[in-house]
C-alpha cells in the first residue's frame, strides 16, 4: 500500500485564510494519523516547478496553531500559469521546451506526493484542474484538492470563499480611520479604493460593515461631528453602470451639505473606460503572466477623482487604498470557522480519492463538497440587486426610495 505523502502550496494574491488553513491542514493530517508526511512547496507553483520545499517536522506540527496570529502565508505565493510556457521560461522556471505541467507532474512524483493541496483563488484552482487533468491523462497516481482563498468572492459555484470576511472588516476598520481625513481640510473628497477586481462583493461588504460600525458610535453634532459626514455617500462597484452627471450633480449637494463625501469605489467599475483611454493615447495597459489588468498600475481611484473633483467642487482630493492592509491580516471569528470547517472537508475527501475544490456548493444546496474541478471558474458578479445592498443604496441616497 502507498504511503500518503501530502503537499501544500499556496498561490496568487495574499488573503487573511492561508496561514490558517496551512495550520488547519498540518493539524489534521497529524491527527488523522501522525505519520503521514507533508511537505510545503514554497513560493507555490514557483517552488513546484524548482523543487522547492519545507519539511514539516515534529516540531513544526506541534506549533501549527500559532499559524492562525499571523496573517500573509508562511510558504510564500507566486503568480504563475502552468500553461503560459512562454512565461515559465521567461523566468527560468523550466527550461526552453519543457512543458510547466509535465515538470510539476514529475517533481510530484520526485517527491512522493499522494495528495495536493492547492490554496488560492479561480486563477490557482484552475491551474490545479489543468494540473490534476494532466496528472489523470498520464497516470500519475495522485489526488489534488484545493482551498477556495480569494478576497473577491468571485468563484463559480461558491458562496463563500475563504479571506473574504475579514477582508471585509478590515477594509471598515482601514476606512474608520481614514474618513478623519474630511477635518484636515473643507470640501474634501475622499475615495476609499478597494480590492475585487470585476466583482463588487468585497466593496459592497465593506461599506455595509463600515456602516455597521458607524451606527455603534456617539456623534456631537454641535460640534460638527455628525454622522452624516463620516457616512457613506456613494458605493461603485462594476456591476452597476454609473452616470457620472447624475451623480455629480447629488454628491454636489453632499458636498455644499456636510463639506465632504465619502465614496466606496471598486477597483474595478469604470476600469473599461480607463483602459479605453490609455489605448486611445497610446499607452500599453499592463497585465500579469494571467492577462489580468495590473489595477495598481492603472489607478480607478485617481481616474474617478478627477472625473468628480471639479464637479462638486472639491477643494481636495485623497484617495485611500485599503486592499493590502486588509488582505494581508490574520484570519478572523467568521473566517476561522469557516476554513476549520473546509480543511475537515478538504482532508476527508483527499484521503478518499475525491479531487475538487472545497467550498459551499450554490448547485447543491449550499452543501459543502468537493467541487468538481470543471465547475470550478472565476469571474462570478455580486449579485447587486440583493435586499441589503439595494436597501442600503437608498439609505445614502444613490438609489430612489
Amino acid at each position: 500500500m502507498t504511503q500518503t505523502k501530502v503537499g501544500i502550496l499556496t498561490a496568487g494574491g495574499l488573503a487573511p485564510c492561508l496561514s490558517s488553513a496551512i495550520a488547519s491542514l498540518i493539524e489534521l493530517y497529524t491527527a488523522q494519523d501522525p505519520s503521514i508526511e507533508i511537505l510545503c512547496y514554497r513560493d507555490g507553483y514557483k517552488g513546484l516547478l524548482l523543487g522547492q520545499t519545507v519539511t514539516v517536522s515534529q516540531d513544526l506540527r506541534e506549533k501549527a496553531g500559532k499559524l492562525r496570529e499571523h496573517g500573509g502565508s508562511p510558504i510564500g505565493n507566486s503568480r504563475v500559469k502552468l500553461t503560459n510556457i512562454e512565461d515559465c521560461e521567461k523566468r527560468g522556471l523550466v527550461q526552453p521546451g519543457e512543458d510547466p505541467l509535465e515538470v510539476a507532474a514529475k517533481q510530484l512524483t520526485r517527491d512522493q506526493i499522494t495528495i495536493l493541496h492547492t490554496i488560492g483563488g479561480d486563477d490557482t484552482n484552475t491551474m490545479a484542474a489543468k494540473l490534476a487533468a494532466y496528472l489523470g491523462e498520464n497516470n500519475y497516481n495522485l489526488t489534488v484538492v484545493g482551498l477556495p482563498k480569494t478576497v473577491d468572492n468571485d468563484v463559480y459555484p461558491i458562496s463563500q470563499t475563504l479571506g473574504a470576511l475579514t477582508a471585509a472588516e478590515c477594509g471598515a476598520t482601514f476606512f474608520s480611520n481614514v474618513v478623519h481625513e474630511f477635518s484636515a481640510n473643507p470640501r474634501m473628497l475622499i475615495i476609499h479604493e478597494v480590492m475585487g477586481r470585476a466583482c463588487g462583493w468585497l466593496t459592497a461588504v465593506t461599506a455595509r460593515d463600515y456602516r455597521n460600525m458607524l451606527q455603534k458610535q456617539a456623534f456631537l453634532d454641535e460640534l460638527g461631528l455628525t454622522q452624516k459626514r463620516k457616512d457613506v455617500h456613494a458605493v461603485y462597484i462594476p456591476e452597476m453602470e454609473i452616470d457620472l452627471n447624475a451623480e455629480a450633480e447629488r454628491l454636489r449637494d453632499v458636498m455644499d451639505e456636510h463639506d465632504c463625501v465619502n465614496i466606496f469605489l471598486s477597483e474595478g467599475a469604470g476600469v473599461q473606460g480607463i483602459i479605453e483611454q490609455m489605448q486611445a493615447a497610446g499607452e500599453q495597459v499592463p497585465r500579469d503572466a494571467f492577462g489580468h489588468v495590473k489595477l495598481d498600475k492603472v489607478n480607478p481611484g485617481q481616474w474617478f477623482g478627477q472625473q468628480f473633483a471639479q464637479r462638486i467642487g472639491a477643494e481636495k482630493v485623497l484617495v485611500q487604498k485599503s486592499g493590502y492592509f486588509a488582505r494581508s491580516a490574520p484570519s478572523n471569528a467568521a473566517d476561522l470557522a469557516l476554513i476549520q470547517k473546509s480543511a475537515e472537508i478538504a482532508v476527508a475527501s483527499a484521503l478518499k480519492g475525491v479531487e475538487g475544490v472545497v467550498g459551499y456548493d450554490e448547485d447543491y444546496d449550499q452543501t459543502m463538497r468537493a467541487i468538481e474541478f470543471e465547475r470550478i471558474k472565476g469571474g462570478k458578479p455580486f449579485n447587486a440587486q440583493c435586499d441589503w445592498y439595494q436597501a442600503m443604496l437608498r439609505d445614502i441616497g444613490q438609489l430612489a426610495s
